[in-house]
């Protein structure tokens, strides 16, 4: 069974200077953001909208372990 890791995505959120905030104003509300930070599944279309805020591949967001 894979365990969802969001990990990569506070990494990269870093390294591309994205906050949280930032974020919600593009349009993640914060139940999203709650099931990030406890490693719950997210939809295709959210981590496609991530993806496009933050200017990263699903790779930089998410791993499986």
């Amino acid at each position: 069974m894979a365990i969802v890791d969001y990990g990569p995505l506070w990494e990269t959120m870093e390294r591309n200077n994205v906050t949280q905030y930032q974020l919600l104003q593009s349009g993640i509300d914060n139940h999203t953001l709650d099931s990030l930070k406890k490693n719950r599944n997210i939809t295709m279309i959210t981590l496609e909208k991530l993806c496009r805020i933050i200017g990263c591949t699903p790779d930089d967001v998410v791993s499986f372990k």
